[in-house]
């Protein structure tokens, strides 16, 4: 089951561990291999800590595209997506450019919140390229996954779960204590929007986005 062992993968990849599994149709053997490979590539990067004024940017940045989607909802996951791409890169992750390999790098440094890009990515890359084509490797297939294009709905749920990540590699849990209660919370906000996500917009939850 390779150096690390099913047991270790599964405490140090949490759900991504399961999606590995699915992706390789239940095949626990080669997920565990896949899984053994991105450790042995990226498991001693070290991750370089944000200047305040760049978190400061990150977030104004951030704000201003959720503040966006209410009205231009596929503009707002674009700009997200490219976003979470630079703070990725900031943070000392390969660069933004090679997607499969940043991507890779933080499923073993934040794999408890890496969906989050996996999602966003998927929404725009259907957004860019104006259907469901298929990626290859960890990045799974664009848009909802079933070949239809995403609705106002997949985008917003996007952005939430795009914005655990985020907070994540701004490392506010480490400078500010009580927020990583806050995060859990955010990643459980009910479909219906009855829980407020941090920083959200009003209509952000109220569904008063439009499709432009």
């Amino acid at each position: 089951r390779g150096p690390h062992g099913g047991h270790g993968l599964k405490r140090r990849f949490g759900p991504e561990y399961d999606r590995a599994v699915a992706r390789h149709d239940g095949d626990v053997k080669a997920a565990e291999r896949e899984l053994d490979t991105l450790v042995e590539r990226h498991g001693g990067l070290r991750e370089r800590p944000l200047e305040p004024a760049e978190r400061e940017r990150f977030e104004a940045r951030w704000t201003a595209a959720q503040e966006r989607f209410v009205d231009s909802p596929r503009e707002a996951v674009v700009e997200a997506d490219q976003l979470l791409a630079e703070v990725a890169g900031a943070r000392g992750f390969p660069d933004g450019g090679q997607y499969e390999e940043q991507l890779g790098a933080l499923s073993v440094h934040h794999p408890n919140q890496v969906h989050g890009y996996r999602r966003i990515h998927r929404v725009a890359r259907v957004r860019a390229t104006g259907d469901g084509t298929r990626d290859t490797g960890t990045a799974g297939v664009s848009g909802t996954g079933d070949g239809r294009a995403p609705g106002t709905e997949d985008m917003r749920s996007a952005m939430v779960e795009a914005r655990a990540l985020f907070d994540d590699l701004l490392g506010h849990a480490d400078h500010e204590p009580g927020r990583r209660h806050a995060q859990e919370r955010r990643q459980s906000v009910s479909q219906d929007g009855s829980r407020s996500g941090h920083h959200l917009p009003r209509g952000f939850h109220r569904h008063q986005a439009k499709e432009g």
